[in-house]
């Protein structure tokens, strides 16, 4: 079963947990006219509630701990998490900051990686295409 099987659009919510906005202007560049990934039908949404996977950007701030874990419970099953960029992978320049808690797998599963400072928009796509095959797979499950 490939992605041309999956029967409905793919909803994405970001939430930025104290990222420089780096990641968060790649996100963006691919929904751009030059990447166009609602073409292929993954969409923005503006809210956790309608959402199918959660892009997160930036290593988790004592601040965004708990909106974090709101957003993550928010979001329907089967849901799927993205850590996008080395921030929210590991902590990167930021690790021993006094203000952090932790990358994000420390707060909530994360089901996908996508490592750089920031990452290509070609990288976060691939990111979503594997999304789009952990949710298929769940699909299948049931």
């Amino acid at each position: 079963m490939g992605l041309k099987d999956f029967n409905r659009a793919l909803w994405v919510f970001h939430i930025n947990t104290g990222s420089c906005n780096g990641c968060d202007i790649e996100i963006m560049a691919a929904l751009t006219p030059r990447y166009d990934v609602e073409r292929f039908g993954i969409k923005l949404v503006g809210t956790p509630r309608h959402a199918d996977v959660l892009l997160v950007t930036g290593p988790v701030t004592r601040d965004m701990e708990k909106k974090l874990k709101l957003v993550y419970d928010q979001t329907p099953a089967p849901k799927v998490v993205m850590s996008i960029g080395n921030c929210g992978n590991t902590g990167d320049v930021f690790y021993e900051s006094y203000n952090l808690v932790g990358p994000i797998d420390r707060i909530i599963p994360v089901d996908v990686y996508v490592v750089g400072c920031p990452p290509r928009p070609e990288a976060i796509i691939d990111g979503v295409v594997k999304a789009w095959a952990k949710l298929e797979k769940a699909g299948e499950k049931k």
